[in-house]
């Protein structure tokens, strides 16, 4: 990986970079900040910097043996360890045994994946991922053996808040006496819970949040995806610095799209009951409640639209007082808006987000969802009633 495919962070680069050209390799860096920003993207191409035989003063020249090897994150001196999860019909387990797994996910999002989806992809099971204590023993084992091909050994540790203490305390011991010309990248979504005698005796390189900006350029660039301007401006803006939120917004397109429809159809049929006296529609409601509330929805599902709909009518209140600065909606929801939003006023607003936050509060207190979702489209149709 290099440093030209990585998502903004020029400062960081710079630094990095200053730390070969200077000769002031530091043996031991904690790259450390928030999830989706790139830290480990970052840790891979500041290695691939180290090894690459004809670097430049920006970048690893990416055609050399060791960046061609660090391609495919298959350099034989770079060296991984990440959280894994012990199969039940195993007694010990160390990272080698998935590393083929670990490359292909790095390799498939340019390193801008989290801790779930990892384990997800390693095991059906729920447990916590760990960097289990035997993993110190494989840690020294390799970095007792010469370099291969590189002047550098180099250890990347990723999230090495979840090694248990034997690992953590193993892992100390080399930190204060590390061999020679090995360098040590760990990888941190959380410092604060790896053990301070670790933290002390590393170099933090602080990552800071994306700009919106810089979000917004990526998800316009990205190969494969088709998204407009405004979108991608909206959820860069709501993904708050991180990418890899961004780009888990866009994957729950299908089922906030799905919300966004069960959210205008609720709006219109109530509107038509309360102010042209559909009965008809009425009616309509009161089977789209009974739909609503089948066991084939679930409990999760009826509460994310519940919580959608309570986000939506702070949008349309927010869209009515004309502080569009301040809107978080995508094309089809602003489209929507011009319309509905001026029904959203200091009338009612306050009573419609109370009415969906209490019918949420009893799908998730397990109360008859059929009861709840025709009281909310009752109480919708009054509170939308001029």
């Amino acid at each position: 990986m290099q440093f030209a495919q990585i998502i903004g962070q020029q400062a960081v680069k710079d630094r990095l970079i200053r730390t070969v050209t200077e000769q002031r390799i530091p043996h031991a860096q904690l790259f450390r900040g928030a999830t989706g920003v790139g830290k480990l993207a970052l840790a891979l191409a500041y290695a691939q910097y180290i090894s690459c035989e004809q670097r430049t003063d920006t970048d690893s020249c990416g055609l050399c043996p060791s960046c061609v090897k660090y391609s495919k994150l298959a350099h034989p001196d770079l060296h991984f360890v990440f959280p894994v999860i012990k199969p039940a019909n195993k007694s010990s387990v160390v990272c080698d045994d998935f590393v083929g797994q670990f490359r292909q996910l790095v390799l498939d999002s340019s390193g801008y994946f989290g801790v779930d989806e990892w384990l997800a992809r390693i095991s059906d099971d729920a447990k916590q991922g760990v960097i289990y204590a035997n993993e110190s023993q494989e840690i020294i084992r390799k970095l007792s053996l010469k370099t291969y091909e590189s002047e550098y050994k180099i250890m990347l540790i990723w999230l090495p808040e979840r090694m248990n203490i034997q690992c953590a305390n193993k892992l100390l011991k080399i930190l204060e006496e590390p061999p020679e010309k090995t360098v040590f990248l760990l990888v941190t979504n959380r410092p604060d819970e790896i053990i301070t005698t670790i933290l002390s005796r590393t170099q933090h390189v602080n990552i800071p949040r994306l700009e919106t900006g810089e979000i917004v350029v990526a998800l316009l660039t990205r190969t494969g995806m088709e998204i407009s301007q405004h979108d991608a401006l909206n959820t860069a803006r709501i993904a708050n610095g991180s990418y890899l939120a961004a780009l888990n917004l866009l994957k729950e397109g299908d089922e906030k799209q799905q919300n966004f429809e069960r959210f205008v159809t609720v709006m219109r049929l109530a509107w038509k009951v309360g102010n042209q006296k559909d009965h008809a529609s009425l009616k309509t409601l009161k089977r789209w409640s009974d739909e609503m509330a089948a066991a084939a929805v679930g409990r999760e599902r009826q509460k994310a639209f519940l919580a959608y709909g309570q986000h939506l009518i702070r949008e349309n209140f927010i869209f009515n007082l004309q502080q569009t600065d301040l809107n978080y909606m995508n094309t089809g929801e602003l489209a929507f808006s011009q319309k509905f939003s001026p029904y959203i006023n200091e009338r009612n607003v306050e009573a419609l987000v109370e009415e969906f936050s209490l019918a949420e509060r009893h799908i998730d207190q397990n109360v008859n969802a059929k009861m709840v979702f025709f009281d909310l489209m009752l109480k919708i149709i009054l509170l939308l009633k001029k």
